[in-house]
């Protein structure tokens, strides 16, 4: 409560995941959204949409993965805490360079493999950024981004008792759920 912005946004950069993700929260909080690039899509509607027919790699767990392995030619889920059919982290070098579409997750800012894993990436591949810790900012485009999801707080007094009240990114009320594309 006693830190500056400027101290917020610089946690960020901590190796803690609980300060980086402070810190990813105070920089997309002061992140001037263009409205007129954003259209209300969910990115496991959009992943779904690119991704059929297609090899897919997915970095994270997402609760759309059952959908998109019905209609993906093949589906990679590479996941820090593995589930059934999940591959671990160490995999990631084999199968994102491979992959026609990949959907990496937002807490790759906060656990600091965006980089890494954006390297990774077939130049001609379509490559996604998702979730509640991605920042909203076309800056990721020059990265080899072609589409940034995430969510905008619309009513902050709700999402604010959400999250007070321990609530998860799905369970809040309050946001919108926006993707930019390229």
């Amino acid at each position: 409560m006693d830190k500056s912005v400027l101290e917020l946004a610089e946690m960020a950069k901590s190796p803690n995941s609980y300060e980086a993700a402070i810190g990813m929260a105070t920089i997309n909080s002061l992140l001037e959204i263009d409205n007129n690039r954003c259209i209300e899509l969910n990115a496991g509607d959009l992943l779904a949409e690119r991704g059929r027919g297609k090899t897919v790699t997915l970095i994270g767990h997402f609760p759309f993965v059952p959908k998109l392995r019905q209609i993906a030619r093949e589906l990679w889920v590479i996941e820090r805490q593995p589930q059934a059919g999940d591959l671990p982290e160490n995999e990631a070098e084999k199968y994102i360079p491979v992959a026609e579409v990949i959907g990496i997750t937002g807490t790759a800012f906060t656990n600091h493999t965006i980089e890494y894993l954006l390297g990774l990436c077939a130049p001609d591949a379509f490559v996604i950024v998702l979730g509640g810790t991605t920042p909203l900012s076309s800056a990721l485009f020059a990265y080899g981004v072609d589409a940034v999801s995430g969510a905008r707080v619309v009513e902050s007094e709700t999402v604010m008792r959400g999250v007070s009240q321990g609530a998860t990114f799905r369970q809040l009320k309050g946001l919108k759920l926006l993707t930019m594309m390229r």
